[in-house]
């Protein structure tokens, strides 16, 4: 007969309303030690995972498939997959749950990030890697900063998410000299990515990075839809989606105010560009979305 694998929001509380968070952080040992320090196979319909190992030991089971963990070592779990966990009792470290549309990056898109994101890893970490350090101390500080409620604390807790996620997949490839930009195309587009980040909030057209990159508007466009399946335009709109939504959430600034930081001159366009992508208005998005979080 078929195993039942349990849906949870956090393990061993049901599901039955909305999160009401978007990120939690506990340590492992307070959870695990509830239940014999074994975590039965189970799932999270919303939920991506990160668990950082500090020190001790145990067993990963992703699926069928059961991996040692030896310290220090991050294991990210995406949405959906059945996962489970055995863990000795001395067992050091923090387990931060992220609601999947709060993660900086979508998963499963075509490009290198997003599919490492939506597959399961276990990552050694060496302390004398300087990129492995620093997501170590990257980690122990989302875990102070979650602790501790200081002013600015979603956005810290986002950079961090976002940075530690990052070092990660690059740590975990680096046994393979550039895994993630295995090619030209892959190569450009994390170039294209970095300059949306310098650029989405002057709203340079796609010609624009064409031309910073080398190639024609042309090109361009076909190496965007061969690796995401958009176009550079719906990059550069996602961008300032994404941003607007970040803002809205977690700055008290107006809505005017956003779109000014944003780039948008005219208020009634940021309006109108924001509903042409999400079906809603900024303000009506802004209240239901912190409802949703909350709880309410």
């Amino acid at each position: 007969m078929r195993r039942h694998v349990p849906t949870y929001e956090l393990y061993g509380e049901n599901t039955g309303r909305g999160p009401e968070f978007w990120l939690h952080c506990e340590t492992i040992r307070s959870r695990s030690s509830l239940h014999q320090w074994e975590i039965r196979l189970h799932r999270h319909e919303s939920f991506f995972q990160i668990l950082y190992i500090e020190s001790g030991s145990g067993d990963a089971i992703f699926a069928d498939e059961s991996h040692a963990i030896r310290p220090p070592a991050i294991i990210t779990v995406p949405p959906g997959l059945n996962h489970g966990f055995r863990f000795s009792r001395d067992i050091d470290g923090l387990v931060i749950t992220i609601l999947r549309s709060h993660l900086s990056h979508p998963l499963g898109d075509r490009s290198q990030l997003g599919e490492w994101l939506a597959t399961p890893h276990l990552t050694s970490l060496d302390p004398g890697n300087t990129e492995a350090a620093y997501v170590m101390q990257t980690l122990r500080r989302l875990g102070d900063e979650f602790e501790n409620r200081r002013s600015g604390r979603n956005e810290m807790l986002g950079a961090y998410v976002a940075l530690a996620l990052r070092l990660t997949a690059r740590v975990s490839h680096q046994g393979n000299s550039d895994a993630l930009a295995s090619n030209e195309n892959g190569r450009r587009l994390e170039m294209l990515d970095e300059l949306l980040q310098q650029h989405f909030r002057s709203h340079k057209p796609a010609s624009f990075y064409a031309s910073e990159l080398g190639i024609s508007p042309t090109h361009l466009t076909r190496i965007v839809r061969s690796m995401t399946g958009s176009t550079p335009h719906e990059l550069i709109a996602g961008k300032l989606i994404e941003e607007a939504k970040r803002q809205l959430v977690f700055t008290l600034g107006s809505v005017q105010e956003i779109g000014f930081r944003l780039g948008f001159a005219d208020p009634a366009y940021f309006s109108r560009f924001f509903l042409k992508y999400t079906g809603e208005t900024p303000r009506v998005w802004r209240v239901k979305e912190k409802v949703r979080l909350e709880g309410v």
